[in-house]
This record gives structure tokens, sequence and C-alpha cells, in this order.
């Protein structure tokens, strides 16, 4: 997969109460206005339980953030909201100095952030 390149995989959870997105690859100008469309419209349709998985995600750039913060806001108007699924390193540091750790529920598994356990703390 090239640095340009993102794949979307979108699952329902917990009986139509979750929506998953699995990303894989990088989440930038290139591949985020995909990226918000679809938070937005997932958002806008009543599937206010977002869960974006960004453990396969390699990189992430200011437009990429913007999608998820979009699909948050988005969410929050409909009385949900947006959480993220990481792993430790690159992803994790970004969400830290950017402060979004404080925005987004973030967890590091999906079945945490299913049950909305475990969450994890800012670190910085």
């Amino acid at each position: 997969m090239s640095h340009d390149e993102l794949s979307i995989d979108i699952k329902t959870e917990h009986n139509g109460v979750a929506l998953i997105f699995r990303l894989r690859g990088s989440l930038d100008l290139a591949t985020s206005p995909t990226v918000r469309a679809a938070l937005l419209e997932a958002a806008g349709e009543g599937k206010h339980e977002i869960i974006v998985d960004l453990t396969n995600v390699e990189f992430i750039d200011s437009t990429g953030l913007g999608a998820l913060v979009g699909g948050h806001r988005r969410a929050l108007e409909n009385g949900g909201g947006v959480s993220l699924v990481i792993q430790e390193g690159p992803i994790e540091r970004l969400l830290n100095i950017t402060g979004l750790m404080r925005v987004f529920k973030v967890y590091s598994t999906e079945q945490s952030a299913l049950e909305d356990e475990g969450r994890l703390a800012e670190t910085i």
C-alpha cells in the first residue's frame, strides 16, 4: 500500500449501537476527505457511537486530524461521539501533543472501546 492510500472497513457492532471504522494506511490530505464524509454521514444517520480503529494507520497529518474532529463534532451534535483505538507509538504521541487525548475517548483495543472501559490517559 503506498503512502497516499487508505482502506476503510466499516462494521456495525453491539446490535447496531456502535459503528466501527477500521482504517489502514495513511490518513492525510489525499485520503481525509473520504474519511470525513463517511464519519459525517454516519454521525448524521443516527449511528452516534462511532469507533475509529487507527491501529493500522501509519501516518496522520493535520487534515486527517481535522476529519476525525469534524466527525466527532457531528456525532456530539446528535448525542453521540467518536472514540479512537490506537497503539503505543507515533499516533499516540500525536494525539498527546495536539491535546486530542482530552477530546476523544481513546482506547488500546476495540473491545475496550465497545465496553467503554480502560480509557487511555494523556501522558504529557
